[in-house]
């Protein structure tokens, strides 16, 4: 047989073959296998005939990276490196340093160490800035550095870290974490329990049974249950949650796809622990995925009062499919939706506004939906909570200040100008807040907002087309307002920092358990949950009980 007729017309019909039973017999195959055919004689002929030497390998991966980008940010392409790499550990339990670490720059910031494991026995601190692991040096190095600090239980790795300023040296000695789901529970107050539920892992459900069952036999008569920032996790224990509050069969979610076979509806398959306990739920703009499908369910099924702000709304469901060569797909292959029928995901990534963004649902395009009782709910992504608090939301100045570090660096510098604060509570004051003020100036600290970054990207087309000094002073003039604009943001939202700040400050000094100690206290959200649960005539109410 020839090779040129092998080659045209044998090979894609092979390749084609697999692609059939693939998309089920579709009508669009032959769209499909022809595309694969252009795409594969184009990167052949590419290769052969480009002007310098190409890296196949490179060239695929940044091909299939950039088509899977058009689609959504969980469809996710793993060579066989990233595979190595990036393999998601759901059970909790991990050889590493123990500390949620950021890579900024070419250095390697300890953003919170976690109170006794290997960083913090190491002595390490949150804003110290590593530079150095073992004999690699971060600056020359451009792979994920946390690589570098795994290893073996008790394995010891010398680290160079700056720290105010100056380079210190520690040894850390590796050992087993194990990332609490439920890190913190206890009693607010006689008959009202707390439980913080911070990740669905393998052993979130049994955590989360374990201090329901203890608080219950310590007295309480109701339930806070804190999901704020908790970005989700395994389904399965999502659903085994719910199923501690509502009784055996009930539907907590459905899972909706072009694909029958991942179409799915997830119901409680045990039997309850209490059906009846008061029990209310906070959310915040960083609960997503299942700590949406806990939220949104006990809502739906009038289970639960939910509180705080609305949800991230991430309600497209992943599933990793092994490719050729050890390579790996993590693809989207259905949304969820709640038992009311309402879909969690919020950006519509299949219709994108002009600039290339997906698009949010507006407010004027929710759709109304019924819970078990007859309560009105709504869609457009996320999970509206039954009670909307200012407080859970941040202001967009806010998020900036937060997603900059500005927060975050003012309080490494305020942690080591009090050194002795210990577990005392801090109060934070005007002259504090200006001092946090000076502390961003004198960092040239960029808030980055669209107006500002609007602002410089016209500075620097202007300075491509050599117009640049004709403008600047009106530049300066329009910096200097926007600036203007900022500092009134931060002054308008003065009290929401000053509880950031605080909330770092405690972190800083007594770990995430001091937080939730504080929280039980202070905490507006949970003080309103509080509030809810002990009058029932208000908490029937909001429920239709």
């Amino acid at each position: 047989m020839p090779a040129a007729f092998k080659k045209r017309y044998i090979i894609p019909a092979v390749a084609g073959a697999f692609l059939f039973v693939g998309v089920s017999f579709k009508e669009d195959f032959f769209e499909v296998a022809k595309q694969i055919e252009i795409f594969t004689t184009l990167f052949k002929s590419l290769n052969a005939n480009y002007v310098d030497e190409t890296n196949p390998a490179q060239l695929m991966d940044k091909a299939i990276k950039s088509m899977l980008a058009d689609l959504d940010p969980y469809t996710n392409y793993f060579n066989e490196q990233d595979v190595v790499k990036y393999k998601i550990n759901n059970t909790g339990e991990y050889t590493e340093i123990g500390a949620l670490m950021m890579r900024k720059e070419d250095k390697l910031i300890i953003k919170e160490p976690y109170k006794d494991f290997p960083a913090d026995k190491a002595g390490l601190k949150a804003g110290d800035e590593i530079i150095q692991i073992g004999d690699v040096d971060l600056k020359d190095f451009n792979e994920d550095a946390s690589q570098l600090l795994k290893g073996g239980k008790n394995t010891k790795i010398n680290v160079k870290y700056i720290r105010q300023g100056k380079t210190a040296t520690a040894t850390i000695t590796l050992g087993e974490v194990e990332v609490k789901a439920v890190p913190f529970f206890g009693k607010i107050d006689d008959k009202t329990g707390y439980i913080v539920l911070s990740q669905f892992t393998a052993k979130a459900a049994l955590e989360t049974k374990e201090a329901l069952e203890k608080l219950k036999d310590q007295g309480a008569e109701r339930i806070v249950l804190d999901l704020r920032g908790n970005p989700g996790g395994l389904l399965n224990e999502a659903v085994t949650i719910c199923s501690f509050f509502v009784p055996k069969n009930e539907v907590i979610v459905t899972t909706k796809s072009k694909v029958e076979k991942h179409n799915n509806t997830y119901k409680t398959n045990r039997d309850p622990i209490d059906t009846e306990i008061p029990l209310a739920i906070i959310v915040d703009g960083k609960s997503a995925s299942a700590s949406e499908i806990v939220s949104g369910a006990l809502q739906d099924l009038d289970r639960a009062v939910i509180l705080g702000s609305r949800s991230f709304g991430k309600g497209l469901v992943q599933r990793p499919v092994d490719l050729t060569y050890g390579t790996q797909l993590k693809v989207t292959i259905s949304r969820y939706y709640t038992p009311s029928g309402r879909c969690i995901q919020a950006l519509d990534y299949w219709n994108k506004d002009k600039d290339g963004h997906a698009v949010r649902t507006t407010s004027d395009n929710y759709n109304a939906f019924k819970t078990k009782k007859g309560r009105t709910v709504y869609d457009g992504g996320g999970i509206l909570p039954d009670i909307v608090m200012d407080e859970t939301k941040l202001s967009p100045i806010v998020e900036k200040l937060v997603k900059n570090d500005g927060i975050f660096n003012y309080v490494t510098d305020y942690y080591y100008k009090h050194p002795n604060l210990g577990t005392t509570i801090p109060v934070i004051t005007d002259d504090d807040f200006s001092d946090f003020k000076a502390f961003l100036k004198k960092q040239n600290f960029n808030f980055d907002t669209e107006s500002e970054l609007a602002l410089k990207n016209t500075l620097a087309a202007a300075k491509t087309e050599k117009i640049d000094g004709a403008i600047a002073a009106e530049y300066q003039q329009l910096m200097a307002a926007i600036q203007r604009s900022e500092e009134n943001e931060l002054n308008r939202n003065q009290k929401e920092i000053k509880n950031l700040i605080l909330d770092e400050i405690i972190k800083r000094y007594q770990y995430k358990e001091g937080l939730y100690q504080y929280y039980i206290r202070n905490n507006a959200e949970v003080k309103k949950a509080v509030s809810i649960l002990a009058n029932p005539s208000e908490y029937n109410k909001i429920l239709k009980k």
